[in-house]
């Protein structure tokens, strides 16, 4: 074996010791809790308030709806809002960075659910039932034109239109 790779050898070990030391450190503050938000949960209804909006710390929620039902709820620095109107019915939870939107009209139900960092958007229309949930890094849509699904923790579907994805696939071409 040549000095030089040796020397190689060395590099590539205290690069591999760096990388564990750096993986441990991130692996304790995670099991110890720095750096993450812990919001008391907020839900918001409509009605019996016509537009409802909520804040504790780092969650929020807001509901509004005219001759329908919304209702959003958040906790762990999640946004969860909630749309309806012409006796639709809207429902949006959000939690751990997540941000869920909802929106019904005309009887539909929509129901979006962000879990742990996703983006979930779900809007439904007629007698349509619209789903869509997505986890962290991922997101979901299911709205009055389709589906779509981005990354391994999502899934949508809509019955209106019979389509539905998951784990990113499947979605309708836009």
């Amino acid at each position: 074996m040549s000095i030089r790779s040796f020397r190689s050898l060395l590099t590539a070990r205290r690069s591999l010791r760096a990388g564990v030391l750096v993986a441990l450190g991130v692996a304790s503050a995670a099991v110890l809790g720095t750096g993450t938000a812990a919001a008391a949960p907020v839900t918001c209804v409509s009605p019996p308030s016509p537009n409802e909006i909520l804040v504790s710390e780092t969650a929020s929620c807001g509901a509004t709806a005219t001759d329908a039902f919304a209702r959003s709820y958040a906790a762990d620095s999640g946004t969860a809002v909630s749309v309806a109107e012409s006796a639709g019915a809207a429902e949006a939870h959000a939690t751990g960075f997540g941000t869920a939107l909802s929106a019904a009209r005309g009887g539909g139900r929509s129901f979006a659910y962000a879990l742990g960092g996703g983006l979930s958007h779900s809007w439904a229309e007629g007698p349509a039932i619209t789903l869509s949930v997505a986890g962290w890094g991922s997101g979901a849509t299911a709205d009055t034109t389709g589906v779509t699904c981005v990354g391994a923790q999502s899934f949508a579907v809509n019955t209106a239109t019979g389509r539905w994805c998951a784990l990113g696939l499947g979605s309708t071409l836009r």
